[in-house]
């Protein structure tokens, strides 16, 4: 029989979140403080900022055994297929060494075309790691990027101690594939594997459907300590048509201008977008391709208007053109640009299309990685600059 110890889950055990909520059986992690979630305006934006993507418990112990006790919330979108489990991954001392799922929990229906939901409550259960390494050892349990995690309870059998934050911290802010659509964990997201080879914390605020300029996120971001920020920008504009170009540039201008207002010398590093050709030169909206569900496939669509570009329509290519002028008219010495093609461009397409027409798969994200983790703009030395 084991022997359990139970370790009280705290702030000091918990990297990546912005905020935790007591919700009085355990705590929610949040990637928006409180004051920032009473502005959010869509319900995609509150589940997406619910989902702990980059998040993780990171601890010192002796232990071989550890238990911990959730209540997750699955997304269902209604006449999608079904999704797979959140993944809990166990890394130790730096090596991933296990995967877990938590089944049950609560079910939150969600219509895709009226983003009506539906909350099913469930029971809570238990992600479970046998067999660890003897020894000493730093142990990290990262949490299901895409799947509600409420922290109820850590058991171990041995003692539990916290560690010590030394890195420096990469903040980033962008879209669902920043988020992690389509990886098959939380530590293989591109946003994951950069932070992991460059040796740096993450910060993940990347918000499936909603990098959407949102001057409590501009805020958010200015607030938040950090020792390098990126912030990936122009995919969600085009996929909602949210925003004319007349709109977008003082738009841009108005949320760097937020950041620098709290943070004038800290390395920011503006991202544009990666390829997607349904988007390069098609206006939004996009839209699930109705025919494409019938036959339980998942694939987008733009459905806008190509001549309306003249109009002042966002395209992919506009957006890209844009974002590397304003850049260059800022003249900010601690402001750099990483063109979105570089990173994952028509080549890569080729090689590793997009599965369902928006988000790259697992081998794409380990490229986006590399291709930014290359760049130098996480580099120890340049982030310890700021």
């Amino acid at each position: 029989m084991t022997d359990w110890i139970t370790t009280k889950i705290t702030a000091e055990l918990v990297r990546g979140a912005i905020e935790l909520e007591d919700t009085g059986r355990g705590l929610l992690p949040h990637r928006l403080p409180a004051w920032a979630r009473a502005q959010i305006p869509d319900v995609r934006l509150t589940i997406a900022e619910a989902q702990p993507a980059g998040m993780r418990l990171v601890f010192r112990t002796d232990a071989t055994t550890l238990e911990l006790d959730t209540l997750q919330t699955k997304r269902v979108y209604v006449g999608a297929p079904e999704q797979p489990l959140g993944t809990f991954t166990l890394v130790v001392d730096g090596r991933v060494l296990a995967h877990t799922s938590v089944p049950g929990g609560n079910t939150l229906l969600v219509d895709p075309v009226t983003v009506e939901t539906e909350l099913r409550p469930g029971s809570p259960g238990v992600a479970r790691f046998p067999e660890l390494p003897a020894g000493a050892k730093t142990v990290e349990i990262w949490l299901p990027h895409n799947e509600q995690t409420e922290l109820l309870a850590l058991r171990t059998d041995a003692p539990v101690e916290p560690v010590r934050a030394e890195r420096p911290v990469w903040l980033h802010h962008g879209s669902s594939i920043s988020h992690g659509s389509n990886a098959d964990g939380p530590t293989t997201t591109w946003p994951a594997v950069a932070a992991r080879a460059a040796g740096v914390d993450l910060i993940n605020l990347g918000f499936s459907g909603n990098a959407l300029l949102d001057p409590f996120v501009a805020r958010t971001l200015r607030d938040t300590p950090a020792d390098v920020i990126s912030m990936k920008i122009g995919i969600n504009l085009t996929n909602g048509d949210l925003m004319r170009l007349r709109a977008f540039t003082p738009a841009v201008h108005g949320f760097l201008d937020t950041f620098r207002e709290g943070r004038p010398d800290t390395p920011l590093v503006l991202v544009s977008p990666l390829y997607c050709p349904i988007q390069e030169d098609t206006p939004g909206p996009v839209a699930m391709d109705t025919e494409a569900l019938a036959r339980g496939d998942v694939q987008f669509i733009a459905t806008g208007d190509p001549d309306e570009v003249a109009a002042g329509k966002l395209t992919l290519r506009v957006i890209r053109d844009e974002l590397a002028r304003i850049v260059e008219q800022r003249s900010d010495p601690h402001l750099s640009y990483v063109d979105g093609l570089h990173l994952y461009g028509p080549a890569d397409y080729d090689e590793l299309p997009l599965p369902d027409g928006l988000h790259p798969d697992t081998a794409a994200h380990r490229r986006i990685a590399d291709r930014f983790v290359s760049t130098g703009v996480l580099s120890t030395d340049r982030s310890l600059q700021g």
